[in-house]
């Protein structure tokens, strides 16, 4: 999987500087994002508001876009089409980390039991590098946006991305797996593994969506905030997948939050 990742990050860097040859009827941006990212996992208790402000990490990214309404190998407009003037092709390499732990009532000070004790020593965390590609529709003209210094460009997004993930699991009061160490829903086995954790890597799909907004700073460059959500399809993102046939509570794969400022140029 490493070898994709590796392989797929080449072809993404390898298309910047030959994207005029292949693609002169366009123009291109390029930029960077980061910000704080909240990861809805297993760590805690649903719908629980310390459980989403705790388990949070941060992340950081390069973008590059397809421009269809400006030509850079003329520096003139290409054929007003509704296309060419709402839509930008986003591609993306990210790469996020986040510290997770359990949060809400079943681990509160108050709780003395040895279920409380095994939920609060465990400690995980995961990883994540993301490569992939989201189409952005502009309500308003993108030229009208391009033209005025101080405008915004409101936006929203889908796409998917390939991603590459890094789990941990562990306790503080010894190796997971026993019942001494280990709440006893994470000890049942899940979807080919002996317990209901795992330290691993792996690769997944995910579907990627998100609102925001550009500000134009001037004529070349851009301020942007993005508001994202991404879905992966699978449960073991973060390490933790107690069996769902047993376990009626885990519902969902994992997904996360993402809020993130960027700096956008535009070559010429």
């Amino acid at each position: 999987m490493i070898k994709q990742i590796t392989l797929l990050t080449l072809l993404f860097f390898g298309f910047l500087p030959h994207s005029n040859a292949q693609f002169g009827g366009f123009s291109h941006e390029i930029g960077v994002i980061a910000g704080p990212v909240a990861f809805q996992s297993d760590y805690g208790e649903r719908n629980d508001l310390s459980t989403n402000s705790g388990n949070t990490g941060i992340g950081i990214g390069i973008i590059h876009y397809l421009n269809f309404s400006y030509k850079a190998d003329c520096n003139c407009y290409t054929p007003e089409t509704y296309f060419n003037d709402h839509f930008k092709l986003r591609s993306e390499l990210s790469y996020n980390k986040t510290s997770l732990k359990h949060f809400g009532k079943w681990v509160a000070p108050e709780k003395t039991s040895l279920d409380a004790d095994q939920l609060r020593a465990m400690t995980g965390s995961t990883a994540v590098t993301n490569i992939g590609m989201q189409l952005e529709y502009f309500p308003w003209s993108i030229r009208d946006f391009s033209a005025r210094t101080g405008s915004l460009g409101p936006f929203i997004s889908l796409g998917g991305q390939f991603s590459y993930y890094n789990a941990k699991a562990s306790s503080s009061l010894g190796p997971l797996g026993t019942p001494l160490t280990t709440f006893p829903k994470y000890l049942t086995p899940t979807d080919g593994r002996p317990y209901g954790f795992s330290s691993e890597s792996g690769a997944v799909w995910s579907i990627v969506s998100s609102v925001g907004t550009r500000y134009k700073l001037s004529p070349l460059s851009d301020l942007m905030v993005d508001l994202r959500m991404q879905y992966y399809f699978s449960n073991w993102v973060d390490g933790l997948n107690p069996n769902p046939e047993i376990y009626k509570e885990n519902k969902a794969n994992d997904w996360l939050v993402w809020f993130n400022v960027g700096y956008i140029y535009y070559l010429q």
